[in-house]
């Protein structure tokens, strides 16, 4: 038996997966005493293979890509999909809208996790594995440690100062709170299993997740290293419970592949080697992310879908900003609440943005009619809210990847195609005036600000802490954008008649910047961030651009 976990941390962190991992990496790499508790012992398995490239700089801010890169996973260049309106299978590749990072891996979860769970423990953090938390109590109305229970039914307490909840679907704060909040859009479950001797798709498509839509639902393909595939088909909660009821967990799972004919012909001759599963009731969120001495991480706080596969990145991600917030509120206590604030409109953002698309790409399937995906059509495009920002979302084609393919290959709903391709127009205008006009006649141009647009003093990440900074907030940026000093105060002192040149000078003086070089090197920065908000259209107009 290893060594109880010290009695006293900084942070206790509940479970040990990607969201735990990281957020105990980030807090004991900063100096922190992080005593982590994990339920099971490593390695377990896990569903949740296929990662994103937004995930690839987290690794790297982690400083776990090396042994990650280096574990021999298979490269993920994007996906392949019978979807849509189009019945023969197509492909999108990560490099067409992200070229920092144009693929991920496929990982094998016990394999991936058990690298992110070490990486941890190098840092310095006290992990303990074989350990289930039980209870977070509570004192003087704030999270006090947790409770948790041996292997061979001892019980313990850490008392810690925060307490990290990445416990997964089992949410331990998430249900004793009453926080979470089930999706009426995506009641559906999945059966999921392991296969040897699957075939691939040709290439340049092999790697690819394959994801096929059927009458009762989809399945997903997902290519492994260790020569096994990942393969599971998400239903209808309340029919695949029926079906699993009546024909039995395997048959029900056999049943619904061979009504993918693509899927079932990949595994012809392959064998199931472990499984088949189920996860039910999935899609969540909860009302709160934070509170007094606690954070929610990963799925403790939220989950969309498995169709994009963004499981692992928002836990990763997460993870990293609950880490941030932690540090900050001990660094400053003023910040707590503040920065609470900030942490959930992040995590938020994320998950709203993957919430409204993977509901935009069932909404926009037509390869199959049935009572799924009846029952998952969108008559109503306010769905979609905040509609706009949404918009604006997927005619920016921001580095997830999937937005083109939806307008591209799909059906969805025309108003909303209409809206995109407005947006797009607005800013391939606005982008030739600004290529007209030439720097010298954007420095003498009057920004106007779109309605709505707010300059507001928030907390925002500053290396590895939340810190009092500047955001741009608006409908479509609700979470805000982080500004520079002099952009915030060109943007909070432009009143419909100083040019950004003026503006700039205004700057300086107030600064006491004297040197003349200094002040123009300035007012090419601020015409520079001009010119970009003024295309995404936080400025409305920049007034005198063409004469």
């Amino acid at each position: 038996m290893s060594e109880p976990p010290a009695a006293r941390a900084d942070v206790a962190v509940i479970g040990g997966g990607p969201g735990g991992s990281s957020a105990a990496a980030m807090l004991a790499r900063g100096g922190l005493r992080v005593v982590l508790l994990e339920r099971d012992r490593f390695p377990r398995d896990h569903v949740g293979e296929s990662l994103l490239p937004a995930s690839i700089p987290i690794l790297e801010r982690l400083g776990v890509l090396p042994a990650v890169a280096a574990a021999s996973f298979l490269p993920k260049h994007g996906a392949t999909m019978v979807w849509g309106s189009d019945p023969e299978p197509w492909s999108w590749y990560f490099r067409e809208t992200n070229r920092s990072y144009p693929s991920s891996f496929q990982v094998t979860r016990p394999e991936f996790d058990q690298i992110l769970l070490e990486h941890a423990r190098a840092l310095g953090a006290e992990v303990h594995e074989g350990r289930q938390a039980v209870e977070v109590p509570f004192g003087d109305g704030r999270a006090s440690g947790v409770r948790y229970r041996t292997e061979d039914g001892a019980e313990g307490f850490v008392a810690a100062r925060w307490v990290v909840d990445a416990s997964g679907q089992t949410a331990l704060l998430g249900h004793a709170l009453g926080l979470r909040e089930w999706d009426d859009f995506f009641r559906n479950l999945a059966i999921y299993g392991y296969f040897e001797d699957a075939e691939r798709l040709p290439e340049p498509d092999a790697t690819n997740i394959f994801i096929e839509s059927c009458e009762h639902g989809w399945c997903w393909t997902i290519p492994l290293h260790t020569g096994q595939a990942s393969v599971g088909v998400v239903l209808d909660s309340e029919a695949g419970q029926r079906a699993i009821g009546e024909l039995g967990v395997e048959e029900a799972f056999r049943d619904r592949i061979a009504g993918a004919p693509r899927t079932a012909a990949l595994l012809e001759r392959a064998t199931l080697v472990d499984g088949p599963y189920v996860v039910r009731d999935w899609s969540y969120r909860s009302r709160r992310l934070a509170g007094p001495g606690y954070v929610l991480v990963g799925d403790a706080g939220c989950f969309v879908d498995p169709l994009f596969s963004s499981g692992v990145h928002l836990a990763l991600s997460s993870g990293v900003l609950a880490a941030a917030y932690i540090a900050s509120a001990l660094r400053d206590p003023t910040l707590e609440g503040p920065a609470a604030e900030a942490y959930a409109d992040l995590y938020l953002a994320q998950y709203h943005n993957f919430h409204r698309l993977a509901m935009l790409f069932y909404s926009s399937n037509r390869s199959a009619g049935s009572y799924f995906w009846e029952a998952r059509r969108i008559s109503d495009e306010s769905e979609f809210s905040p509609r706009h920002a949404f918009i604006r979302m997927v005619a920016g084609q921001s580095p997830i990847g999937y937005e083109r393919a939806v307008i591209n290959h799909g059906d969805a709903p025309p108003a909303f195609v209409a809206g995109v391709r407005a947006v797009e127009a607005e800013r391939e205008a606005r982008r030739a005036a600004l290529d007209r006009a030439g720097p010298a006649a954007i420095a003498a141009s009057v920004p106007r600000l779109d309605e709505g647009v707010r300059i507001e003093r928030k907390p925002v990440i500053e290396g590895e802490e939340f810190a009092w900074g500047h955001v741009l907030s608006s409908e479509q940026r609700p979470e805000g954008a982080p500004l520079s000093l002099p952009v915030a105060r060109m943007l909070a002192s432009a009143d419909g008649r100083a040019s950004i040149a003026e503006l700039s000078g205004r700057i300086a003086a107030a600064a006491g910047v004297t040197d003349e070089a200094t002040r123009a090197r300035l007012t090419e920065q601020l015409a520079a961030a001009a010119s970009i908000l003024y295309i995404d259209g936080a400025i409305e107009e920049l007034a005198g651009l063409e004469g």
